[in-house]
C-alpha cells in the first residue's frame, strides 16, 4: 500500500498489527474475537461488520474510511441518510456517472467546512 493505495480491509489490518506489533492472538483477545475471525478477516475469507471495522480502526490506528471503502460499505448512518436526502443520492449518481477523479472529490472533501473529518469515528 503506497502511494496514496489503500490497500484490502485484510491488509490494512496485517500491516496495521504488524506497525503496532501485536500478534493475532493478543488482538483477538483485545477484542473479544477468535483468533481465526480475525485470520479470516486478514485473508480476505471475511468482511468484517461497520461495528468490527470501528474496533479495528480504533485498536490498530487505521482509517476507519479507508477500511469501510475497502469493504465497499457506506456503513448504517450513510445509507440512512441516502434513503431521507434524495439529493445525496443525486450527486453520487452525478459523480459516478461523470467518473469525477479522486482528486476533484479530495478538493470537495478538504474545502468544503460540512465535510471535513472531525474525528468523531
Amino acid at each position: 500500500m503506497a502511494n496514496g493505495e489503500i490497500g484490502t480491509v485484510g491488509e490494512q489490518v496485517r500491516v496495521g498489527r504488524a506497525r503496532k506489533r501485536i500478534t493475532l492472538r493478543a488482538l483477538a483477545t483485545k477484542m473479544g474475537k477468535t483468533p481465526s475471525y480475525l485470520s479470516d478477516i486478514e485473508n480476505e475469507r471475511r468482511i468484517p461488520s461497520e461495528s468490527v471495522m470501528a474496533d479495528l480502526a480504533r485498536e490498530l490506528d487505521l482509517d476507519f474510511d479507508d477500511l469501510m471503502t475497502a469493504a465497499g460499505k457506506f456503513g448504517g448512518d450513510a445509507d440512512r441518510y441516502m434513503r431521507k436526502t434524495p439529493e445525496a443520492g443525486v450527486l453520487f449518481r452525478r459523480m459516478s456517472d461523470r467518473n469525477v477523479s479522486p482528486e476533484v472529490i479530495r478538493r470537495l472533501l478538504r474545502d468544503t467546512p460540512e465535510l471535513q473529518d472531525d474525528g468523531s469515528k
